[in-house]
């Protein structure tokens, strides 16, 4: 018999508006965006820029484009950036560097998607012959989706933006979840935001805004950024409907995540305690929580499907890796009862 509510475990974009955001965004001021005047996005943009300390900011709908948008006034086509494996911009945007804007990849293994600045030192090539493709900036993921939710060391970053430097090459943050790693390390966002030349952040994750990311940039890149997202279609007019949740979200959602962050290492624990080889509870820094099948009877479509029938949904990421990401709408009790489903299919035997 199907559960009378599944407990839907795939996702921090799983979040939806809560009443006092519907209110923020029902009573937000509207204009026309693609002139510029629309009062609510350009609060949210000021508001935004200023935390991170950069100057200025640039609406888009999703974390993809403003991804692609912030490397394309970076990276000139035919260039390169360099990122690791799994980052979201490699595995998870359907080539779109490549694709929109003429922009290939180099990359390296990193542990749990951790930055590794010698890795990188080791493999940035910058531009110096007709004849070889040309590094121009380097990608970092904070916190790393496929890793797991790692938090970027502070130190590390520091060191990266070093070899950026020192190699004359760029650096863009592609920070979806920059306000998990905030909140886990306490390390302030503008001194995230200081090392780097681009950032992309995300109000539609654990944020809880049904829509909408934000490039960060200084006044060159944000003007080039604004002609390219109007070119790929995504000129919005009274966009401050949405910008009025985003704006909710970033003054009343960040300090909650920390209840994310304890629900998914809870859960962690209970699954590790019956599971060890397939949870690894050191590794759970924010809100996502990995299984390694690699040992277990079951692939991650079966544990999916076994899951699913017992009233438990989760992400699987490959034959033998699957995810759990813990968000607002999933309460302490939810964890405990996913607990008690996940860890009979997952313990040896």
């Amino acid at each position: 018999m199907a559960a009378e509510r599944l407990i839907d475990l795939r996702s921090d974009t799983l979040t939806v508006p809560t009443p006092e955001m519907f209110a923020a965004m029902v009573s937000a001021p509207l204009g026309d965006d693609v002139y510029e005047e629309d009062p609510t996005v350009n609060e949210l943009q000021e508001q935004v820029a200023a935390m991170f300390g950069h100057r200025q900011g640039l609406f888009t709908p999703t974390g993809s484009m403003s991804n692609q948008l912030g490397l394309r006034t970076l990276v000139p086509a035919g260039q390169e950036v360099v990122t690791d494996a799994f980052a979201h911009i490699v595995r998870a945007e359907l080539g779109g560097l490549a694709a929109q804007g003429g922009i290939t990849t180099r990359t390296y293994d990193a542990l749990d998607g951790l930055v590794d600045p010698a890795r990188v030192a080791g493999i940035a090539r910058p531009p110096s012959s007709p004849y070889l493709v040309g590094t121009a900036a380097i990608v970092v993921e904070n916190t790393h989706n496929f890793g797991g939710g790692r938090v970027q060391p502070l130190v590390a970053l520091q060191e990266l933006r070093a070899v950026a430097d020192a190699n004359g090459l760029a650096m863009h943050l592609d920070g979806a979840r920059i306000w998990n790693a905030h909140v886990a390390s306490g390390v302030p966002l503008a001194s995230y935001g200081a090392l780097f030349d681009t950032v992309s952040v995300c109000f539609s994750k654990g944020l809880g805004a049904p829509v909408g990311s934000m490039l960060l940039a200084n006044e060159d890149r944000i003007a080039a950024a604004r002609v390219l997202r109007k070119r790929l279609g995504a000129g919005m007019r009274q966009v401050g409907v949405l910008a009025g949740a985003a704006r909710y979200a970033v003054d009343h959602n960040i300090a909650r995540l920390a209840e994310d962050h304890r629900r998914a290492t809870r859960l962690a624990q209970l699954l590790a305690a019956v599971a060890p080889d397939v949870v690894d509870v050191t590794i759970v820094d924010t809100n996502i929580v990995l299984l390694s099948l690699r040992e277990s009877r079951r692939s991650a479509t079966e544990l999916h499907q076994a899951a699913l029938s017992a009233g438990v949904v989760i992400s699987v990421l490959g034959p033998r890796e699957a995810r759990l990401v813990t968000y607002a709408g999933i309460t302490d009790q939810d964890v405990e009862q996913a607990a008690d489903i996940l860890s009979p299919l997952l313990a040896p035997g």
